[in-house]
């Protein structure tokens, strides 16, 4: 428990100066989110609106920049992110509401199937060393080197375009939301496969390159060449050495978790996916600092509460973080 109560506030620490860092950056960018705002509106615009806006964008405000800040703390607190720029008069919690279960649901799925799915193949191919399976390794690599990007491309210009088995973006067909039904999510699920695909072959390559190089290294130890030498059985063998090469592949797996809900901006880009790597996109275009604080907050907050749980799991793993110096 000592362990996890000094992570714990270091990663609190961490999270208040990125909180710092997050309040401070939109105020030495160049750009007022008040015009941008009269720039999507249509009409007379009278002074009243004008003051009105600065108002609740908090300029010309006769608070100080301590002031603003705690104030910026007290509706961070209440889950108050503020009005976005470029979808106003929407809130940006309701922006990052609606865009947080396509990520999830795509790149969060796509993650956990790539690291279960890497992690098994890299034991099994580690395990069976010498053997056809050697085979798959060149294949992983190049994967494993190749962007998201470029897959999602050769992926789309084949199956999308030229064959038309796949759509060729977006999340659904039907402009407005007609319930949960079984045509809405057959038609979600077609417009997920292929960008899901990409995702899981890129990803799956670097697991199984990492787990399979770990796993060689861990079935020369003594204790597993000792196992084998006294007659355990083979998976009870195979079992003992993953749980210790699968450590280092837990903290690469919760920086992949908590990196889930930035989406995978390339892929989201390329399959105009309405996730929040493509509002992130949206907002950096349309300098909406509001919605990009909340984003990077979000993405932040993710991580660090990522890095704990693997720190949780880790020391639940591996005895020898519990013991004391």
């Amino acid at each position: 428990m000592r362990v996890i109560a000094r992570r714990l506030l270091f990663y609190i620490v961490t999270a208040i100066l990125a909180v710092t860092v997050v309040f401070f950056i939109p105020r030495l960018m160049p750009g007022n989110p008040v015009e941008a705002v009269l720039s999507h509106l249509m009409g007379n615009v009278t002074p009243g609106t004008i003051r009105s806006l600065e108002l609740q964008y908090g300029l010309n405000s006769k608070q100080g920049l301590w002031g603003q800040y705690m104030t910026f703390w007290v509706h961070l607190i209440h889950g108050n992110l503020g009005v976005s720029t470029s979808y106003y008069p929407s809130t940006v919690t309701s922006v990052i509401r609606g865009a947080i279960p396509w990520t999830i649901g795509l790149v969060g799925v796509a993650t956990v199937i790539s690291f279960v799915l890497g992690t098994v193949l890299g034991v099994l191919v580690a395990w069976r060393r010498g053997t056809w399976l050697d085979n798959l390794l060149p294949a992983t690599t190049f994967f494993q080197a190749a962007p998201y990007f470029f897959v999602a491309f050769i992926a789309l210009d084949i199956f999308a375009t030229r064959l038309g088995w796949f759509p060729t973006g977006r999340a659904y067909n039907q402009l407005d939301f007609p319930g949960l039904n079984a045509a809405y999510v057959g038609d979600v699920l077609d417009h997920a496969i292929l960008p899901a695909a990409t995702i899981v072959l890129c990803s799956a390559a670097g697991w199984i390159v990492g787990m399979r190089n770990v796993m060689v290294t861990t079935m020369d130890e003594d204790y597993v060449l000792v196992a084998q030498a006294k007659g355990l059985a083979k998976r009870r063998v195979v079992w003992y050495a993953a749980r210790n090469a699968i450590l280092p592949s837990v903290s690469g797996f919760s920086l992949a978790i908590g990196f889930v809900v930035s989406g995978a901006l390339l892929t989201e880009i390329v399959f105009s996916y309405p996730g929040l790597g493509w509002i992130l996109l949206q907002a950096v275009g349309g300098r909406d600092y509001p919605l990009l604080q909340g984003i990077f907050l979000i993405i932040t907050f993710a991580v660090l509460l990522a890095n704990l749980a693997a720190d949780s799991v880790y020391v639940l793993l591996d005895p020898r973080t519990r013991q004391e110096a």
